[in-house]
């Protein structure tokens, strides 16, 4: 399978950072929205590696999760992160090799999306 990865077309912002007061309140973003994506790579048919803004950063999860909510940082090495969401990959026959691939995709494509968006 060839890897590609995919930037979505629409507007995601992290819709869940707002003020009370004199604080900056954060809750978890709609993860588990099927549209709730920056960039995406197909690991398989069904499956899929994705970055999504979460907390002012890029999170890097599985689309499709068991355990819900499970990422972490684009600024985390590719390694790391696929160790921390392995469980929810779903799929025996998708090589971790490929995931990790794809995890490296999207950490390159989030630090320019970043990079653009500061400066």
């Amino acid at each position: 399978m060839d890897l590609q990865l995919q930037a979505n077309s629409e507007d995601i912002t992290d819709p869940c950072i707002f003020q009370a007061g004199d604080l900056n309140v954060m809750i978890t973003p709609p993860v588990g929205d099927e549209d709730y994506w920056l960039f995406k790579v197909m690991v398989s048919d069904t499956q899929a590696i994705v970055g999504f803004p979460k907390f002012m950063q890029i999170g890097i999860g599985f689309q499709q999760e068991e355990d819900w909510n499970t990422n972490l940082p684009s600024t985390s090495e590719a390694e790391k992160i696929f160790d921390h969401i392995s469980h929810n990959k779903g799929d025996n026959s998708i090589p971790d090799k490929r995931c990790i691939e794809a995890i490296e995709m999207i950490r390159t494509a989030a630090a320019s999306y970043q990079q653009e968006n500061t400066a």
